[in-house]
C-alpha cells in the first residue's frame, strides 16, 4: 500500500514537472513568438519608413524634372521663335534691298525703250538690233528677279494699278472709263507694284 502510495505521489510529481515544462516551453515559445513579432513590426516599421523617403525623393525627381522639362519646352520655342524671326528678317532685308535696285533700274528700262523707238525709224538696223538684244536682256533679268509690266493699255481703269494723269473724251462709249494712252509704264514686284502705270483714260 505504501508502496502504491509512493508510486503514485512519484507519478505525481513527474506529471507537475511534465506540466511546469511545458508551461515554460509555452512561455519561451511566447516569449519567441512576441520577440519575432516585434521584430517583424520592426522590420515593416523600418521598411515604410524607407518606401516614405524613396516615394519622396521620387516625387521630388519628378517635380525637378517637370521644371527642366518646361525650361527646355520654353528655350526651344523661343529659339524656334527667334529662328523664324531671323530667317523673315533676312528675307525682307533681301525684298527691300532688290526692291531698292529693281525701282532704280526702272528709269534706264524707259530709256532703252525710248532709244529703241528712235532707231527704229533710223535706217542703222545694226544698231537697233545690238540695242535690243542688250534690252531683252535685261529686261529677261528684272523678270526672273520678280518684275512684271501692268498692262495697262485699253485696260479699266483700275486705281490699284493705274494712275490718271488726264481725262480725255472717249471716241465711244466702250472706251469710257477705260485706258486711252500709256505715259510711263507701271511694273510691280513679286505682285506688289512698286510703280504705277501714269494713264490717259476716257470720259
Amino acid at each position: 500500500m505504501e508502496n502504491n502510495n509512493k508510486n503514485n505521489n512519484e507519478k505525481t510529481l513527474s506529471d507537475e514537472n511534465i506540466n511546469l515544462d511545458n508551461d515554460k516551453e509555452k512561455d519561451d515559445k511566447g516569449k519567441k513568438n512576441k520577440n519575432k513579432s516585434k521584430k517583424c513590426d520592426k522590420q515593416q516599421n523600418e521598411s515604410q519608413t524607407k518606401f516614405d523617403e524613396l516615394e519622396l525623393k521620387n516625387s521630388e525627381l519628378e517635380a525637378k524634372y517637370a521644371d527642366i522639362n518646361d525650361k527646355y519646352i520654353r528655350l526651344f520655342s523661343e529659339f524656334d521663335n527667334y529662328r523664324k524671326r531671323a530667317a523673315k528678317e533676312r528675307a525682307e532685308l533681301f525684298k527691300t534691298a532688290s526692291e531698292d535696285i529693281i525701282k532704280k533700274m526702272l528709269p534706264i528700262l524707259d530709256d532703252f525703250e525710248r532709244a529703241l523707238q528712235i532707231m527704229k525709224k533710223s535706217d542703222n538696223k545694226a544698231d537697233f538690233e545690238g540695242i535690243t538684244l542688250i534690252y531683252n536682256k535685261l529686261k529677261t533679268m528684272l523678270n526672273q528677279n520678280g518684275l512684271e509690266e501692268i498692262h495697262a493699255m485699253d485696260a479699266e481703269f483700275d486705281t490699284d494699278e493705274h494712275e490718271a494723269l488726264t481725262s480725255t473724251p472717249a471716241p465711244d462709249e466702250s472706251k469710257k472709263g477705260k485706258v486711252l494712252d500709256v505715259i510711263q509704264k507701271g511694273y510691280k514686284l513679286n505682285g506688289k507694284v512698286i510703280r504705277y502705270a501714269r494713264v490717259v483714260v476716257g470720259s
